[in-house]
């Protein structure tokens, strides 16, 4: 029997686990030889003592291994996924999963829904009528073979022992700790049968990691960790002090992926997928290097390929390609009022936690995981960091379910305009393998 006491022992003194000692303690909550309580001592212990990279490595490799892993080499081709640790208006996955495919990569997309302030690819993809998320392993091999490419959530065979630490970190306080959120990212990650990993860690106001060096810390871990299980991988420092293209809200951000995919999108949502891509491309062996992996990129984007893709990706999970003809359409709010500059100036900033904390607030998020979310509202940003405006000139667009008196002040409240602004930043802060 495995001994819980001397392994909370161990971490209670500040010494290092041995790795194996990190597997049987995992395997031993999952066979319920281990309670509740003591995994929560546990996690504890490991978030204020630390742990090394040999700790987090055995961690991860005992979530990877506590369910399914789903292997797609029979396929005959590479398979490469991207994780994004979340932001305000990041809709990428919606392009970059169908743009990877039509270049020929298997993408076994696994996703989540909204998490804080930050939305769900699963939302969003819900957003589009009759879409489904969950398919079976079968129908996921079989929409791999011919596709190339399938979108779905989190199942219950796959890593199942970090759904059940989730659940104990949620309500001991230890969610935000570098070597859990690694080991729960990566395990899932390599689970669903990515052989090439590509990290987009987020930082800024619209981040959960606020400052470059945390994001910094983070990427690395994540990569080396990534590494150590045999994957290929590769992660993107993004600046998220401002919103990811125009869009943000569920239904908002499919017209704006729809856009992008057909050449119209935001520069900057155009730009960061085309750069995930390249990374993609170049560790699933598909071009030799960035550049190559973003000019085939490019091309496939270009010619339509892409859109098509993704058209067949929603008719293939039950979503309806004709709601996406005229994308106007999906889903329209009842009511949509601009957001005016408070005075004359430039514009200066944005506190993209409170635009993300504003469109969960108007029903474009979850307090609860019981609440239920209304894809029509959200708001489009109108304006760019520099931009110069006037006294009551608009600032965004907002989409409400209904009157709501506050919402526009608390949409004002969001932006700064001040004497004199600066250019937004480049979106690829730094790379990392």
């Amino acid at each position: 029997m495995f001994d819980a006491r001397d392994f909370l022992r161990t971490k209670r003194n500040r010494q290092s686990h041995e790795p194996a000692a990190v597997r049987e303690f995992v395997a031993a909550y999952l066979s319920r030889n281990v309670h509740d309580y003591q995994v929560s001592a546990w996690l504890m212990a490991a978030f204020l003592n630390g742990l090394d990279a040999a700790e987090t490595d055995a961690l991860t490799q005992a979530l990877l291994h506590s369910g399914r892993v789903f292997d797609w080499t029979a396929l005959g081709r590479p398979a490469a996924d991207k994780h994004s640790t979340g932001g305000v208006g990041d809709k990428i996955s919606l392009m970059l999963a169908p743009l990877v495919a039509a270049c020929g990569v298997l993408v076994p997309m696994v996703s989540g829904r909204g998490l804080g302030h930050t939305g769900g690819t699963l939302d969003k993809l819900e957003a589009i009528p009759g879409f489904q998320t969950t398919l079976s392993p079968d129908a996921m091999r079989g929409q791999l073979d011919r596709l190339g490419v399938v979108m779905v959530g989190q199942g219950p065979d796959l890593a199942p022992a970090d759904g059940l630490f989730y659940a104990l970190r949620d309500v001991t306080s230890t969610v935000e700790f570098e070597p859990f959120i690694v080991s729960s990212i990566v395990s899932k990650k390599i689970a669903e049968g990515a052989q090439a990993l590509v990290y987009d860690v987020k930082c800024g106001s619209g981040a959960f990691m606020k400052t470059r060096e945390s994001a910094r810390s983070l990427a690395t871990r994540l990569v080396s960790t990534s590494r150590s299980l045999g994957a290929k991988a590769a992660a993107l420092i993004t600046d998220m002090n401002w919103p990811l293209g125009g869009a943000v809200g569920n239904a908002l951000e499919v017209r704006e992926a729809c856009a992008t995919l057909h050449g119209k999108g935001p520069a900057d949502t155009r730009a960061l997928t085309l750069d995930l891509a390249a990374v993609m491309l170049r560790l699933a062996g598909a071009e030799p290097d960035d550049a190559a992996g973003r000019a085939r990129a490019e091309r496939v984007l270009d010619s339509g390929a892409a859109w098509a893709k993704f058209l067949e990706i929603v008719a293939a999970q039950g979503g309806d390609p004709k709601s996406l003809e005229k994308p106007e359409r999906l889903h329209p709010a009842p009511i949509i009022t601009m957001v005016p500059a408070p005075r004359d100036g430039v514009v200066a900033g944005c506190d993209c936690f409170a635009l993300g904390e504003l469109v969960v607030g108007i029903g474009g998020g979850r307090r609860a995981k019981e609440d239920d979310i209304d894809p029509r509202v959200g708001l489009v940003v109108l304006r760019q960091p520099g931009d110069r405006v006037k006294a009551g000139e608009p600032l965004a667009e907002l989409h409400l379910s209904g009157p709501d008196g506050g919402a526009v002040e608390r949409a004002v409240e969001c932006f700064t305009v001040a004497d004199v602004g600066t250019k937004r930043p480049e979106i690829v802060l730094e790379r990392i393998g």
